[in-house]
């Protein structure tokens, strides 16, 4: 390394990594062009220019800028109408608006995926205090089909409950959040959405966080109704600050425009403040920075299986998501990991992590995230809950150079905790 000192040992488990991973890194190049073409053909479609980046004050009508850019995107997500904004503050909460909008009282939503991802817990209701607004407080219903032990979905058990009672929504959460089970694919969304449709008129709606541009096309393209995120992910291309988007069919993207503000008003107000064209830029650089955390995510796996650890996906896996889990086995290596990768961080590198009691998680958590958007998990990251099965959770990497340093600092360090061994 030119400017990092690396263990001679892990310098050459390494260069077997990076031979072993070539194929992967064609693949994922050849989906960043198709998403890159993508994206560009939408910017020029809908005439994008200097106007657009002009920020509104007040409340915000007639902001060209705002209409455009829902208009860029929901082109680029396939999707008839798109809302894409600043003040969604982060994906939990795009989410729940998204919910609170189509669902109401006596409804019942359906999640076909498990467990949701612990911070939308409390907003479903199914964990956290009663009486603070949940979806439960206002008569939702919930019900869950876990998935096989094996981690894939349970097509048989979903129509079941589709028979069994009026569902209002099938929630799929595409990414595997704290879990080991497989991202799905958009194949297989598409899948759950054709049954779902064939038997019920209930909404499919997908936690779509840490997938889009991860593969050629995206779940509203294969019938899912309506699809959300955070763009401090992959769609806001490490250039957007805050934001979340939600997008899909026109009439439901509405009803969330409408509890987003307020039912009449919609999508109509909302003042841009000067954010246009970082949101702008990031979704133009969001294929490009996706496929660089893609390759920092394979480069991490097979790393770690070079070294003797369990990667899920697997080095040679299909991704469906940017995330990338590595079984570390024990507290202490997923400390040592965190800190490592901290230590080759752009911003607050000198920061060492300390496990936390993080407001909407139900263990210790262990963090490393020295990014120039706080919180943002586009950018080089990892978390770790402190209990089983030990796994540190690992996402992002605007450029792969740089982000690659960071996965071998965080292997030298796991190196060092174990005596220089593993």
């Amino acid at each position: 390394m030119f400017f990092f000192e690396i263990d001679p040992c892990l310098q050459a488990y390494s260069d077997a990594a990076l031979q072993k991973i070539q194929p992967v890194f064609r693949r994922i190049e050849q989906t960043t062009e198709y998403n890159q073409q993508k994206v560009l053909r939408a910017f020029i479609d809908h005439r994008v220019s200097e106007s657009h980046f002009t920020d509104s004050t007040g409340y915000g009508y007639g902001d060209r800028g705002r209409e455009t850019l829902d208009a860029v995107f929901a082109q680029s997500m396939g999707a008839e109408s798109a809302l894409v904004r600043h003040s969604f503050a982060c994906g939990t909460h795009t989410l729940t608006v998204a919910l609170f909008g189509v669902l109401r009282p006596g409804d019942v939503m359906l999640s076909v995926t498990g467990l949701p991802y612990d911070t939308i817990q409390p907003t479903i209701g199914i964990s956290g205090e009663q009486g603070r607004g949940s979806l439960r407080d206002f008569g939702v219903e919930y019900r869950q089909v876990d998935l096989r032990a094996d981690g894939s979905v349970n097509l048989e058990a979903i129509e079941q409950a589709l028979h069994t009672e009026k569902i209002k929504l099938v929630y799929i959460q595409r990414s595997r959040g704290y879990s080991l089970r497989p991202s799905l694919s958009v194949e297989k969304i598409g899948e759950i959405a054709r049954m779902v449709h064939q038997c019920s008129d209930a909404i499919v709606f997908v936690d779509n966080c840490y997938g889009e541009f991860v593969q050629q096309t995206e779940p509203t393209q294969l019938g899912a109704d309506l699809i959300a995120g955070s763009l401090i992910k992959n769609p806001g291309g490490g250039v957007a600050r805050n934001g979340g988007y939600i997008a899909g069919r026109a009439d439901l993207v509405e009803l969330c425009a409408y509890r987003m503000t307020t039912p009449g008003l919609g999508a109509e107000v909302g003042a841009t403040l000067g954010q246009n064209r970082n949101l702008f830029m990031g979704l133009f650089h969001a294929p490009h920075v996706t496929g660089e955390a893609l390759k920092t995510a394979a480069f991490a796996a097979a790393l770690f299986e070079e070294m003797g650890y369990i990667a899920a996906p697997a080095s040679n896996e299909a991704r469906y998501d940017i995330i990338q889990a590595l079984c570390l086995r024990d507290a202490q290596t997923l400390v040592a990991f965190c800190r490592g990768l901290q230590s080759g961080s752009p911003v607050d590198a000198f920061v060492t992590p300390e496990p936390w009691d993080m407001p909407g998680y139900d263990s210790r958590v262990i963090m490393a995230a020295g990014a120039f958007i706080l919180g943002s998990s586009i950018e080089l990251s990892a978390d770790a809950p402190l209990r089983e099965p030990y796994a540190v959770w690992m996402q992002g990497g605007l450029n792969f150079h740089s982000a690659k340093i960071g996965v071998l600092l965080a292997a030298q360090q796991v190196l060092r905790s174990k005596g220089g061994s593993v």
